[in-house]
Parts: C-alpha cells; structure tokens; sequence
C-alpha cells in the first residue's frame, strides 16, 4: 500500500455501462442480418424461475428499468423494450480483449469487474498530446469498437473508478482528488445497499458530507474498514492496481500518426524503438536479454513478437536482424489489416553490462560468434528448435542434465570443472535408458572380469570404481544404490558400468552400460 505522497501517479477507469449490447449490435453488423434495434435493450436471466434484468442499457435506465426487475413488470411499463439473454461468460471474453487492444495506452492495465478497465497511465500522456487528448483518444477507440464508455483520470485508482462509475467522468486535475469526490454521491463508496440507506436516511448524501464527520464515529456504526474505504476514495490513500501482464523493465512507444501498412514501415519503427530502448540500456548499465515487438492494429488486433538473445547486449543492429528473421518466418504472417498505429518495444529480460574498453588487437571470441549464430538461428526457427545442454543438481546421470532454449544463454562453466590430465568421469554417450548386460566379477564387490552386451562378449583389462551412488529416495524409494565402473576391454573399447545393488539383498544385484568412452 502506498500513501498519498506520491502526487505524481495518474489512473484512468473505464467503465462501460451495458457491454453485453454493444456486443450484439457488433455480432449483428458482422453476420450482415438486420440491423440493432433502436431503443431499450435489457439483459435477463432466469433468478429461482423468473425472468429479471440483469443489465439495462442506459436507454433503458433512463425510462425507469433497474436490475432486479422482473421482465413483466419491465414489460408493462415498456413493451417495446429488447430482451436479450444474459451471457456472462461472452462478457468476461469481451472484457479480456478489450483490455488487451486499450493495452496500447499503458502496459499497466487490469480487468475492473463488472465491465470495466483501470490503467496506470503514469508518464503516458505526452504520446497522446496531454491527458485531454489521452481521454479523447479512449473515447474514440472505444467508439470504433462499438462501446459506449465513460471515464475518469485521477491520481488514485480508486477515485479514477469513482468519478467513471458515480460521477460525470472527466479529469481530476492534480492533487484535487479530495475536492472532486467529495462531489460524488455515497454509492461511490460502494458499501452495500444497508449502509447506503442508513447514510442516506441520516441525511448524509454526498461524500463531503462523510468527509466531515469524525473517523471514529463512521467506525463504530458501519465498521472498521469504512474509514479506509473512504479515504481510499478521496485520493488519501493508494492501493496500486494489479496489472494482467506484469510491466516489462523498460517499455518505449511509438503512436502514428497514420497507420501503416507495409513491411519496411514496420521494420523501420522497430529500428527506431531498437535504438530508443538500446540507449535506455545503456544509461542503466544494462543489457537486454529478451526483446518483445507489440504491435497494435486500428481494428483491435494485437500481435505480440518476441526474440531472445544468448547473452545480454546493447547492439540495436543485431536484435533488429532478429527482428527480421523473425518477422519473415511467422507461421502467421503479420497482417496489417487496415493499418497499424501503434507500436511498443518492450525489454522483458535485462542484466547488468558494464561499459567493455574495446582493443586494437583483439580477436574476436569464438563465443560470442556462436551466440550470434545462435540468435539467427533461434530467430528463424524459434527458440524451441535450438536447444543447450544444461546441468540439473541431480547425483544420477540421466536427471543430471536438461534440454532449454539456446537463447537462454550460460556457459560451461556451470558444469563441475575436472582435475587437469584426469581422465573424464563421465562418457559423452549416455544412454537414454540403461542396458542391461551379463556380467562376471571375481569378487562379489569388485569390477567385471567379463560381460555380454549385444550378444558380444568383452573382456575387461583394466577398470576404475566404484563410485557410489545412491538414489532418490525423496522421488522413489526402494531404489538400490548403483556402484558405477570405469572399465577397458581387450579391444581398447571403453564403457561406464555399474552394478545396481548390494550383494546378499533382494532382489539380486544387476549390471547396466551406461555410456560409452570416446
């Protein structure tokens, strides 16, 4: 929880009164039937065997129907009025991509039930010429929508929500929270229909007039959260909104003028977003490590296109040829439809990267041009088809080792580094399953003097072990302990046994190869 101190933090609410009708006349236009009908339109459900309201477009609450009214009485008071069946979950579906194509005016939106939405706009005005011109432009997207709306930009969200839901709309100039809710009628707190009543019936009809009275006494008659509920209203208190995608660490925007339609347009923008968000990186120190193109079409559309990299950098250059390889291998291509018009570069992933002093002399590493190759190819394929070996804290051998994306990045020295001139202690062939041979040992806790695999026998001359290791009993338990082997046979042929078991338990102790020696 924050508190008021941090005057500098704009929040618009969007409220849409009756989305569900919106919905249909936008159904019915799209299906080339017959046009919405003009005039009231409610929403109904069947409530323990009757039909009643559940929503009323605002025609319909202006002549006097309220939710909760039966439909006949609805009815006898206006027969021309449109009854269309409640359809909640075609509301939520709704509500979720509306809220993704207003993310084009903060990428710190969250869902506001019932029907409604809540930004932190903080520092994004200027891209739509002031906070008049960013509620002007909500308007108008939600008027190519088909959505009537109303909204109220505030320092708080809470007062934000308020002003769209209770008041008239508009702006609350800063620092004037307070003074504007205070105009605002007591259902903006929000406290229930007994409360409302009861603050009603003691002539306290306004906000200000509960602003009046002492904390303590509000307190004591309708609770101990009905003070916070007010100053959370009057812009005294700030709880922050949760938004639906966390905000990457460094988002830069790019509104247009006029959309555009063409690919080279498109590339020409993610370069410029590149070296805006490049030089961000590089005021911070940072590197960026994953990279995510959002861009917005006029009619709702929103496509997200995401590259990662094997190791953080600042090249704009080389993300930018990601970015096009990328683009050029979508299995669904980028459609631009009737224009894009809005762009978003976002860095998802940074780490540190310090300034490096660049040498005459030096070669390049052979590292990073695997790195680069690696990104090309991640690009082109998908980061999915590029894969890295990577160590798991694990004692047995086939869970020692994972399959990630290659743009993941790391090295090698994450794997335990070995003694110089020692011999490895692992093969490079693994098997996926281990396979079971005949063995013979000379005694019943020493190597294998001979064993059969494949239907050939090996002689063993030389062998190395035992190296125990014991299973996981957190994971299974009963596993025997293995005694692993490092042995030669006569041939010079090179293999990783072990004996599954203690001699004189039951089961009886079993051998497997493991991997081959190179």
């Amino acid at each position: 929880m924050t508190h008021a101190s941090s005057s500098n933090r704009r929040h618009l609410a969007v409220w849409f009164p009756f989305l569900p009708s919106d919905r249909l006349a936008r159904e019915t236009a799209r299906t080339g039937g017959p046009a919405p009908p003009e005039g009231p339109v409610v929403l109904v459900e069947k409530v323990k065997g009757a039909l009643r309201l559940a929503g009323a477009d605002p025609c319909a609450l202006a002549l006097g129907l309220t939710p909760g009214m039966t439909l006949a009485d609805a009815r006898a008071r206006l027969p021309e009025v449109r009854a269309v069946p409640h359809d909640p979950a075609a509301d939520a579906d709704l509500s979720a991509r509306v809220l993704e194509d207003f993310g084009r005016f903060s990428p710190m939106a969250a869902l506001d039930p019932p029907h409604g939405l809540v930004l932190d706009v903080t520092g994004c005005a200027h891209l739509f010429g002031g906070e008049d011109g960013l509620v002007r432009a909500v308007r108008t997207r939600a008027g190519r929508l088909g959505l009537q709306m109303r909204a109220g930009l505030a320092r708080t969200p809470q007062t934000a929500r308020a002003l769209a839901r209770f008041g008239p709309g508009g702006i609350a100039a800063p620092s004037q929270d307070r003074v504007t809710a205070r105009r605002l009628p007591v259902e903006a707190l929000e406290a229930g229909p007994a409360a409302t009543q009861a603050l009603r019936r003691a002539g306290l009809t306004s906000v200000g007039a509960l602003d009046d009275r002492p904390r303590p006494a509000l307190a004591a008659r309708f609770g101990a959260d009905f003070p916070t509920r007010l100053d959370r209203l009057l812009g005294l208190e700030d709880v922050r909104i949760t938004p639906v995608r966390p905000p990457a660490p460094i988002v830069v925007d790019r509104v247009l003028a006029e959309p555009v339609t063409d690919g080279a347009a498109v590339q020409a923008v993610t370069d410029d977003l590149l070296v805006e968000a490049m030089a961000r990186l590089e005021a911070r120190l940072q590197g960026g490590r994953a990279f995510r193109l959002g861009v917005f079409r006029v009619d709702g559309e929103v496509r997200r296109i995401a590259v990662g990299t094997a190791r953080p950098g600042r090249d704009a250059r080389a993300v930018s040829r990601l970015f096009r390889e990328r683009l050029a291998a979508l299995s669904r291509p980028l459609d631009p439809g009737f224009g894009l018009d809005h762009f978003r570069m976002e860095v998802v992933e940074v780490q540190d990267l310090a300034p490096v002093q660049p040498a005459f002399d030096a070669a390049p590493a052979q590292a990073e041009a695997l790195d680069a190759l690696i990104d090309r190819l991640g690009a082109r394929l998908g980061p999915g088809a590029v894969l890295r070996v990577r160590p798991v804290a694990s004692h047995l051998p086939e869970r020692a080792w994972r399959l990630d994306p290659a743009c993941r990045g790391g090295s090698s020295d994450d794997w335990p580094a070995r003694d110089p001139g020692e011999p490895p202690l692992r093969p490079l062939h693994l098997f996926d399953r281990p396979q079971p041979i005949e063995a013979i040992a000379l005694a019943p806790d020493g190597p294998p003097a001979r064993f059969r695999w494949r239907r050939v026998t090996h002689q063993v001359t030389r062998a190395e072990g035992p190296e125990r290791i014991e299973g996981e009993w957190w994971r299974r338990p009963g596993r025997p302990a293995r005694d692993y082997y490092r042995v030669e046979d006569a041939d010079g042929r090179r293999f990783w046994l072990f004996r599954a078991g203690r001699f004189g338990e039951e089961p009886a102790p079993r051998w497997y190869v493991h991997g081959l020696f190179p």
